[in-house]
């Protein structure tokens, strides 16, 4: 079942974004890493940015999440996790095709350059990675990062955004 994330499930965001997010440890540049990858106050100022995170529960468990976020004239799809025991069974799909159909706007997504799984992932599904200088400008306009992720991160997007520009 995929339902909308609540307060009550902040923890377990916690938990399953860094559990899945060791997938990064020694592939993103050591400098970007930290433990935990994404600490607690983190996690909440996404929330109040404005990320919407939707779960999917099994058993009445959250075992995989994806934030959606408004940006206006886009929407970005940000901070997709699976519990690393649960992977490779369509979660994170399932996830994806219910954030797009909530939204009839382009949608961008960032990751890291290095993470090939995730660009791999996206690629499957219908993104096709953009340009450096484009993956830069939008960065800049629709994320808030250091230069240094910038320089180590791509951007793709679907079809829809090629309609739009």
């Amino acid at each position: 079942m995929i339902r909308m994330c609540t307060d009550d499930d902040v923890p377990a965001l916690y938990a399953i974004i860094n559990d899945a997010a060791q997938a990064y440890k020694g592939v993103i540049p050591e400098d970007r890493w930290h433990e935990p990858y994404m600490p607690m106050q983190e996690l909440n100022q996404e929330i109040r940015d404005g990320i919407q995170f939707w779960g999917y529960e099994s058993n009445g468990e959250l075992i995989g999440v994806m934030g959606i976020q408004d940006k206006g004239d886009v929407n970005l799809i940000r901070h997709a996790y699976v519990k690393t025991s649960r992977r490779g069974r369509g979660i994170g799909s399932r996830l994806l095709r219910h954030l797009e159909q909530m939204t009839g706007k382009p949608i961008l997504i960032g990751t890291w350059a290095d993470a090939t799984w995730a660009i791999r992932f996206y690629e499957k599904h219908g993104y096709r990675l953009l340009s450096r200088k484009d993956t830069e400008h939008l960065l800049r306009q629709y994320w808030s990062i250091p230069e240094r992720q910038i320089a180590t991160s791509v951007v793709l997007a679907n079809a829809a955004w090629e309609l739009g520009q």
